[in-house]
């Protein structure tokens, strides 16, 4: 009876490292299929699917501090858990004006906590690269106040609940980080000349 009870207990375990293993590629793998689509974005700017069945897809390509994530079009619960989602009803990020990003904290934004005034953030999209640098930290609640912005700046805002090591999931508060726009290589606006990548163009500065 031991032995057979001891089995038991072995396979369950042998069954819950697989489950762990297989959850753990399989996020894995929806990153590269999602990198692979922005490669094609790139490439002829239209819209690609990471997988036929999806229902979102990469939109931008963020990089700040030692992060490097992919935004993908919605910020509903199916989209935020395999990366950031922008909210639609902003603009897309990157485009004049306002754009809003939601991620989890526990998992793709969970790096905000540490997050300084000051600190740039690089995101390419379609039309070039933008470079925005964060002026702004504040703890909101959401039941009980608006989130307002000035309409004249172009604007990246992240967004995440808080706080960070909540046990409980669902609650009011968010954790907002406001960036406003320092830098812009628009390759394909009316008149927009190529310059050299501001991301790559600040590493080379700043490697010595």
């Amino acid at each position: 009876m031991r032995l057979y009870l001891a089995m038991i207990v072995f396979l369950l375990g042998i069954w819950q490292i697989g489950e762990g293993v297989w959850i753990h590629a399989k996020a894995q793998l929806a990153q590269v299929l999602i990198e692979s689509a922005w490669a094609a974005t790139l490439e002829d700017k239209l819209t690609h699917k990471p997988w036929p069945w999806a229902d979102t897809w990469p939109v931008a390509r963020m990089t700040i501090a030692d992060e490097v994530l992919y935004i993908l079009e919605g910020a509903q619960g199916n989209s935020l858990a395999f990366g950031p989602g922008h909210l639609q009803g902003s603009v897309l990020p990157g485009r004049q004006g306002i754009s809003i990003v939601g991620g989890h904290r526990d998992t793709h934004f969970g790096f905000l906590e540490h997050i300084k005034n000051g600190q740039e953030i690089y995101i390419e999209h379609k039309e070039g690269e933008s470079r925005f640098t964060v002026q702004q930290i504040s703890i909101r609640d959401s039941e009980s106040e608006l989130l307002r912005f000035d309409p004249g700046e172009d604007q990246i805002v992240l967004v995440t609940c808080y706080p960070f090591d909540a046990l409980d999931a669902g609650g009011s508060l968010r954790y907002v980080v406001t960036a406003r726009r320092t830098g812009s290589d628009n390759r394909y606006s009316a008149g927009g000349k190529p310059t050299e990548n501001l991301l790559a163009s600040t590493v080379s500065k700043t490697a010595h």
